[in-house]
């Protein structure tokens, strides 16, 4: 059983409201679930702190157990500092290749200092 730490999808149509959950990956998104480990309410303000709510002490249970997270959730977790460098930038265009070298640029700034 392979254990995800994922958003699952509540609130009504137009007004989203995600539960982050630890779940087997093969459960539908919306479906069964092993334990709620925070919400997630995209329709607050980024400065209101109710916005990611997260249970910090079972996620690191679940991540110590070898539990993979979503896109999503990694950034949650990078931001909050339970996963460092667990963000990732997806693509391979212009774009992204300019983000990569900005972020080595900033890595070897961080090791000479």
């Amino acid at each position: 059983m392979t254990v995800r730490i994922r958003l699952a999808r509540g609130g009504t149509k137009k007004r989203p409201y995600y539960r982050i959950v630890a779940t087997d990956s093969r459960n539908a998104r919306d479906g069964r679930f092993i334990e709620k480990v925070g919400s997630y309410d995209p329709l607050l303000q980024d400065d209101n702190e109710r916005r990611v709510v997260l249970n910090e002490e079972r996620i690191r249970h679940y991540l110590s157990h070898g539990a993979q997270v979503s896109d999503r959730v990694a950034r949650f977790l990078d931001k909050a500092g339970i996963l460092p460098g667990a963000s990732r930038q997806r693509g391979t265009g212009k774009r992204a290749a300019e983000i990569e070298a900005k972020k080595a640029k900033a890595a070897q700034e961080a090791e000479a200092a």
